[in-house]
């Protein structure tokens, strides 16, 4: 997607949604090839299929941690980060009203070798830095999203980015208490692809989609 959350919250970081963490940019943006088609047509079958919804992917164990991005699009993340799973994407994301508009397929970023995965040309891929996610519980019942801490820092603050926990985030000042931490999770090195299941006239791995509106 697009910047997505990730790459929007980070985006002061990066260039997109996750694009903020990751030190890599797609080198390549050109027309689809019959086997990216044929990818992008099996993903919106199936996904739409099966995750049309945010409480569809909530019930498959993906969990929210951003707001609504510049590209209308709200993350949802089931912490598969290296499966590279056709089927069970690592991140959906949705629309302000719970409809599904994309996702994102990931895998370890183990050297600088972009992947040859689901028949998708290797420079359509983003580079992820490896960070740590978390959700906050505000005192009105509401949650604070697009929270994140870079590997580094945390591991300098004492912590295990790999095993993150919410009394290390307490410990940075990132929380009053451990009990006003809702989700915290580890984003590791990755290779991620981006991808519009909600036909895109701009293309399924534009930044954005002129038919959604934020």
């Amino acid at each position: 997607m697009l910047y997505r959350a990730v790459l929007g919250v980070l985006a002061a970081l990066f260039v997109t949604s996750l694009t903020a963490l990751g030190d890599e940019s797609p080198t390549y943006s050109g027309p689809l090839s019959a086997s990216e088609k044929a990818f992008v047509q099996s993903i919106q079958a199936d996904l739409m299929k099966r995750f049309p919804k945010a409480a569809d992917a909530e019930k498959a164990g993906y969990r929210r941690y951003t707001n609504e991005d510049e590209t209308g699009a709200i993350s949802y993340a089931n912490l598969h980060w290296e499966s590279a799973d056709i089927q069970h994407p690592s991140q959906l994301w949705y629309d302000k009203d719970g409809n599904l508009l994309g996702a994102d397929f990931s895998t370890a970023k183990t050297d600088n070798t972009r992947p040859h995965l689901f028949g998708v040309n290797p420079g359509r891929w983003y580079a992820f830095d490896d960070h740590v996610h978390y959700v906050l519980n505000s005192a009105n019942g509401d949650k604070q999203y697009d929270k994140y801490v870079m590997a580094d820092k945390f591991r300098a603050a004492g912590g295990d980015p790999q095993h993150p926990t919410a009394e290390q985030l307490v410990k940075m000042g990132r929380a009053k208490d451990a009990s006003q931490i809702a989700t915290v999770f580890d984003m590791p090195s990755i290779w991620d692809l981006i991808v519009w299941v909600k036909p895109n006239p701009n293309g399924a791995f534009a930044e954005k989609n002129p038919t959604v509106k934020p």
